[in-house]
């Protein structure tokens, strides 16, 4: 009893004397499972590298796996096969990409096929800026941790043949090809092609990289897997179609299936690191990136600087009240807010300009990853009030691109624009900004190409493809079956209701009225039968059969992306009011007669169920009668919850979880075989 009292007297104590921060509330492995699409890996705030265990190929006890099904993270909490470190991943996103370079320890007879070197693991613990695990086939500790541009990887061997492997020909990315070679005993440089996001087959683009050991192996080479060779051809070579070991070569390596592995003879818990810089510009400034950030081999030293890195980040909103599971949740949806978009730079400064060969400078930060569809309405607002300093460099960035490609980002990928998702975002990402006061950029810039996407005819436009339609007849009608023409027309409403209020603000009246005119274009679509928007054909008449609740559970809909014309019907967050006339009731309690349940129910389906009631919400709690643009402060659940934070806009300044707790998931994201994002 006197233990036990004891224990419990210095569990306060030092409760009181260590109070969690709050990157000690953070869970990596929420998002994991449930199609979450986010990983537990190693990273910075915004950094160009992660380190993250790659578990979803090479094992039919896996339940999910990339090669057999539409698969986008190399990550799954399900899975429990891993088969290397991948540096550089996506997080949150529902096409496959990067999540390559595929780091490997294993231990006893070489084997370079990752469905037989591969092990199942236990003890997984993550935290911001580190993961570790034990590789049960092998008995070896793996973690590893990251700088902004750097990974760093520890394995702790057992005694015996200890194998260091870097597979290059497997990964998340649709594209294949990559060239290696070994510098000296313990480095090697290369470079791997990555690209073709979401069935964009020429948005390419190279990673480079350069690794180090810190200690020499034994021996060290490449293996290719060769091509399968028919008939007479195939008797000359015994590896047809098999994996060969170089042991005698050590010139440079290229090919779509081809590694380093590396020999050693290791003492009981020998510990091995292993470094990687990369860069998106040149194999120099990835040797620059790697020598700079880590001069030399200090694993714990990396993981503590990552991890103040964090706390300084998080600390912004700090959190009172509430249970530990409430600031779980919360911070780790912090935690994936600042993963993307992420700085491409490298420290020199240089960078790959948009849709160029060109290589740019910058003395602030450059950022990438712009999946603007997604968060325009929440992550946009959320920046500009917690972190303004950050959100200033990316809209900066997002200017430059306009100046560099002639076109605003609309999904941009390591400098290459994917053209993914709906709409033109970018104008209400930038409005929004604008509107909240933060405005140290180039607006008149920023307006010329917002203007440029929104007038520009639809067969010389990236941006709006249809929108020859959508100005001429005030909507985009359905001329295919499935081709998403209400999405596209809702979201162009916004835009425009956005660049008017930005036109106004500068002083031009008459784009100011154009816009707002064509932002009001939504009463088209809406439909007194069925009190929903509905699709309409090019003759001006509905589409017919149309079935509102269609949609639902990510089958396809007429006109609607990724929902049903109940999810969309209330996503004209500019004109709530008009809305609510149209249906009849009163501007601030929308009525949809007799479908009060139904509404209710409908809302709940759908890949994009939460944008009308973060803009109704806006309009009945936080009306703003300066009229800021569209997002309105709400943020969903994929991103994080922000406080009352009010920073100087003007200036822009202002424990380890296990994986049995990884507390709640997220909702489902793309499930087996949803076409694309």
């Amino acid at each position: 009893m006197k233990v036990l009292l004891f224990s419990f007297l210095l569990s306060c104590c030092s409760a009181l004397v260590f109070a969690q921060q709050p990157v000690d509330y953070v869970n990596p492995f929420i998002g994991t499972s449930n199609y979450g699409t986010t990983n537990p890996g190693a990273i910075c705030p915004q950094g160009m590298m992660s380190v993250t265990p790659f578990n979803v190929m090479g094992s039919k006890s896996n339940k999910f796996d990339k090669d057999s099904q539409w698969w986008s993270t190399p990550y799954s909490a399900d899975n429990n096969f891993f088969t290397g470190y991948a540096h550089v991943n996506l997080s949150g996103v529902g096409c496959p990409e990067m999540g390559s370079l595929l780091l490997m320890p294993t231990s006893g007879e070489l084997n370079v096929d990752y469905h037989e070197y591969g092990s199942e693991y236990k003890n997984e613990v993550a935290h911001p800026g580190y993961y570790s695990n034990i590789l049960t086939k092998y008995n070896i500790k793996t973690e590893a941790t990251a700088s902004m541009r750097t990974g760093l990887t520890r394995f702790t061997f057992p005694k015996g043949q200890g194998n260091i492997l870097l597979n290059l020909g497997e990964g998340l990315t649709n594209e294949t090809g990559a060239t290696v070679r070994i510098v000296n005993e313990t480095e090697i440089e290369g470079s791997k092609l990555l690209g073709t996001f979401c069935y964009n087959p020429q948005a390419v683009f190279p990673i480079y990289f350069v690794m180090k050991l810190s200690k020499a192996p034994k021996q060290a080479g490449y293996w290719k897997k060769q091509r399968e060779m028919k008939g007479v051809e195939a008797e000359w070579d015994a590896y047809s179609g098999k994996y060969k070991l170089y042991t005698k070569y050590d010139r440079e390596m290229s090919g779509d299936d081809i590694g380093v592995w590396f020999k050693y003879d290791t003492e009981e818990d020998e510990e091995i690191e292993e470094k990687m810089g990369v860069s998106f510009v040149s194999i120099e400034n990835a040797r620059l990136n790697m020598n700079t950030e880590q001069p030399d081999f200090n694993f714990d030293k990396v993981r503590a600087a990552a991890g103040k890195m964090w706390n300084d980040d998080l600390s912004r909103v700090m959190v009172e009240g509430g249970t530990n599971d409430d600031k779980t949740i919360f911070y780790t949806a912090m935690y994936h807010l600042l993963i993307h978009p992420n700085i491409i730079q490298d420290v020199n400064g240089e960078y790959p300009m948009m849709e160029s060969l060109k290589v740019g400078h910058t003395t602030g930060n450059r950022y990438t990853v712009f999946s603007l569809w997604d968060t325009y309405r929440n992550v946009s607002t959320l920046m500009t009030l917690l972190y303004p300093e950050k959100q200033l460099d990316i809209i900066r960035t997002m200017i430059d691109m306009y100046k560099e490609s002639g076109w605003l980002p609309k999904w941009e990928l390591f400098g290459r624009e994917t053209l993914t998702m709906e709409g033109d975002p970018s104008i209400p990402y930038i409005v929004d900004a604008y509107m909240r006061g933060l405005r140290d950029y180039d607006i008149e810039t920023a307006y010329e190409g917002m203007r440029k996407g929104a007038t520009t005819p639809g067969e010389f436009n990236l941006l709006r493809p249809d929108n020859n339609d959508y100005m001429s007849k005030g909507y985009v009608p359905l001329r295919e079956q499935y081709d998403n023409s209400v999405s596209h027309a809702l979201e162009y409403y916004i835009a425009d209701w956005n660049l008017s209020l930005l036109a106004d603000a500068l002083g031009k009246k008459e784009d100011a009225k154009l816009f707002r005119e064509r932002a009001m274009g939504y009463k088209h679509y809406y439909c007194k039968e069925f009190g929903t928007l509905r699709p309409i054909l090019p003759d001006g008449t509905f589409y017919s059969p149309f079935d509102p609740k269609q949609g639902e559970n990510f089958e396809p809909s007429p006109g609607f992306h990724e929902g049903n014309a109940w999810n969309y019907t209330f996503y004209v967050p500019h004109d709530i009011k008009g809305l609510a006339k149209l249906m009849g009731g009163n501007p601030d309690r929308v009525r949809v007669p007799g479908r009060r349940q139904a509404v209710r129910e409908r809302l709940r389906f759908g890949h994009r169920p939460g944008r009308a009631p973060v803009s109704r919400f806006h309009h009945r709690h936080h009306r703003d009668p300066g009229g800021r643009g569209l997002s309105g402060g709400g943020v969903d659940d994929r991103r994080g919850r922000g406080g009352p934070v009010q920073p100087d806009l003007e200036t822009g300044t202002g424990g380890e979880p296990e994986r049995n707790a990884r507390g709640p998931q997220r909702g489902p994201g793309r499930p087996p075989g949803r076409p694309k994002e």
